[in-house]
Order: C-alpha cells, then structure tokens, then sequence
C-alpha cells in the first residue's frame, strides 16, 4: 500500500494519490483528492487516506497475464509500466515512454522476445545509430529492452530467453561526442550580472545554482527552512521534477544527493535581501511567510515552488542577456562547480558537495559541514565577486588549501 502526492496547477494545491489495487487486467488503480494547505498538513492528510484505504478489505481480482512464446516486447515494456513505473521519477518515465512510442513500438517491440536472437538486437541497434541517433540514445533504449526482457523472464518463471543480455552496442568515434563544456569565470560573470535585470529570485536562484553546483530540481525545492542564515549552510532533502502539465515534489536524485552545503558571504547576502523582499510581498497580501515557504516561490504565502522549466527558460533569457554562447545550459553551472573547486578541495569532499552517488566513502560529510566544504564555499565567493570582473585563477590553489588528486 503506498500513497504520493505532486503539486498541480493551481497555487497552493497538492494532489494526493493512494493505491487502491488493480483491475482485472492487471491495471493499477489509484484514488486522488486534491488538498490544499502546507505540505505538513498534506502529507497528513495522505497518511490518514492511505490507512482508510488500508483498513478496507482487498478485492480478489484475477489477472489474465500470461507469458509464453507469444509474448511480445511490447507486453513486456507494457507490463513494466504497469507494474514498476510508478516508483520511478516522472522525469525517468516520460523519457522511457518516449523511447518506447518513437524507437521501439512500431520496430523491435512487435517482436516475439522467444524470436529474438543477440544478433537481431545487435542489428536492431546498429540500425539506430546509422539513423543518426546519439550514443546516449541507443544507450537509453538497449537499457529499456534489457529491463523489460529481464522482468519478462522472471515474470515467466525462467521460460522466455533475455537476447539483450548477450547483446553489444555499436561503437562511436570519439569525435562524435561533444562534451559538455564548463563556461569560463567571465562568462559566469556576466550571466550574474545579466540576471540582475530579470526577476531578483532568477538572480538569486542562478547565483546559488553557481554558488553551490546543485541541480536545479533541488534549488527550485529549498526552502526557509533549509537555510541556515546564520552559518550560512543550505540542506538539501527535496527535489522538484518536471511532470506532465505540473510538477512533483520527491526526494533528490540519490541517497547521496541529501547533504548539507556551505555557502559564501555573497551568496548568503543575496538569500538575506530575497528574504526581504518575500516578507514584503506577503505582507502586502495580508500573509505570512512560513517558515517552510519555498525561497524562490513566485507567490506572497510561499507554497508553491517555481517550475524547473521555467528557471531553464529565465536561464535561456539570461544567457541571451549576458552574450554568453548558447552551447552553455544551466546544468553547465554545474559543471563550472566542479572545474573551479579540482585545486582547492579534495575529490572526495568535491562528491559529497555535489551529491554524486560514487562517494559512499563520503557520507558522513553530508550530516553537517566539515572545515574542508567551507573552504569550498569560500573559494566560489572569492570567483564570484558581486557579479563583476575578478582575475582570479581557477587553476591556482589558495595558501593554506588542500589540494585534491583527480
């Protein structure tokens, strides 16, 4: 039994969703209400629904699934979305609902799994790639076979082969991957100063995503009560995904991504003054701010956080603005974290402030904030400036600091 809730539309408003079984073919079932009110008060009110839903006794449903040599990729990819999809992120499922519907539906997936020999994938494959689809792509979709032909043979008690577990992916020349390039100190200058002239929560935003390298679903979920403004420390524990037509609030992207990041005395300024101007703002609708309010809501009660689409758009805008080349994207902010702490800090507190998931050795950086992520926040605040010219090197370590091996 289980129960999730996602923002919709409508400011302020969850919709809260419960399990309630499945139907007789399998398909699962759900009950949603929409609440409005805190998240607190939200999650709540979906425990109370989920223990309703618990206490009624379950129907006996008869599935008519069967598996046997007739069973075709598609039913298997079908049978997953039915019965696994749902624990996965929006965002994971909308790009595995694409992959299916455009590369594998009306191809591969009519295919007969029992039919199917490591050649015939292999083929299937190559295919794609001489139709000029990127190495991540053909990558993406050999995994989304893999997954379904696994769950099919488990599913049928061992009957149905896995032909993509011997399969192999075509190769690409190293001159076909572009990689993603970090921008410059100066360009990621000017996009502060160029942000200054949009929303102050973009301005904000775009300067704590630099300041800090985390991903933008996380910095749309921080909230007050987050932010330590007198240490000056950030936690991270939510994030914000893109939906259909709205957005979800869930867990960051891995265990390793809840942490807690230091944050330099610029940035911790421009938190202060945005703090103002949201009081301001509820004030003047006759509100307050709560102390669980999302930092870079567009709204005067805080409730509703910003669209991660919408920060990618303002960044768009911004970079336009700023004259910087459209082969930088927000998430190269990210990038830019990285490239400028190799001197200063060692790798392994560099993937504890990052959240990446090969740091396990790293954990027990992320329950507070060691000496070594302050230096980190303090050196990215040396960079940064106010937003205007600085002649620092990225490349030459500070007196005092430790540096990190590769």
């Amino acid at each position: 039994m289980a129960g999730s809730m996602r923002l919709v539309a409508q400011p302020g408003t969850l919709e809260l969703r419960v399990f309630v079984g499945r139907d007789s073919l399998g398909k699962v079932k759900h009950r949603y209400v929409r609440f409005r009110g805190t998240k607190r008060q939200a999650e709540r009110e979906l425990a109370r629904l989920v223990s309703e839903q618990e206490a009624k006794p379950a129907p006996i449903v008869e599935t008519e699934l069967k598996w046997n040599s007739t069973t075709t990729i598609n039913d298997a990819i079908i049978a997953w979305r039915d019965n696994g999809w749902a624990d996965l992120s929006p965002s994971t499922t909308r790009r595995y609902e694409s992959l299916w519907n455009v590369q594998i539906k009306d191809s591969i997936g009519r295919r007969r799994i029992s039919s199917l020999s490591s050649y015939d994938v292999e083929k299937y494959l190559r295919g794609l790639k001489d139709k000029g689809l990127a190495e991540a792509t053909v990558r993406q979709v050999r995994s989304v076979l893999g997954r379904a032909c696994r769950l099919a043979r488990k599913w049928s008690g061992g009957a149905l082969p896995n032909p993509i577990a011997d399969s192999e992916l075509p190769s690409w020349s190293i001159g076909s991957h572009t990689p993603v390039r970090a921008p410059s100190l100066d360009e990621v200058h000017r996009l502060l100063v160029g942000a200054q002239s949009l929303d102050s929560r973009i301005s904000c935003i775009l300067r704590i995503i630099v300041a800090t390298g985390m991903r933008r679903g996380e910095a749309c979920a921080i909230r007050w009560s987050d932010c330590d403004l007198i240490l000056g420390t950030i936690r991270i524990d939510e994030s914000i995904v893109s939906n259909k037509g709205s957005a979800t609030v869930k867990s960051p992207k891995t265990r390793a991504s809840i942490r807690s990041v230091a944050i330099d005395e610029g940035t911790l300024d421009e938190l202060l003054r945005l703090r103002k101007i949201q009081e301001n703002l509820a004030q003047s609708a006759d509100m307050t701010l709560d102390v669980d309010a999302v930092v870079f809501s567009f709204g005067p009660d805080g409730l509703t956080p910003p669209h991660p689409d919408s920060i990618s758009h303002a960044f768009t805008r911004t970079r336009t603005l700023a004259g910087v080349g459209d082969d930088i994207h927000l998430h190269s902010l990210r990038h830019f974290q990285a490239t400028a702490l190799d001197a200063v800090i060692s790798e392994k507190q560099k993937q504890s402030r990052l959240g990446w998931t090969n740091a396990v050795m790293a954990r027990h950086y992320t329950d507070s904030v060691p000496e070594e992520d302050r230096r980190a926040a303090e050196h990215i605040g040396r960079l940064l400036g106010k937003g205007t010219g600085n002649d620092v090197d990225l490349k030459e370590p500070h007196a005092g600091h430790i540096v990190g091996s590769d």
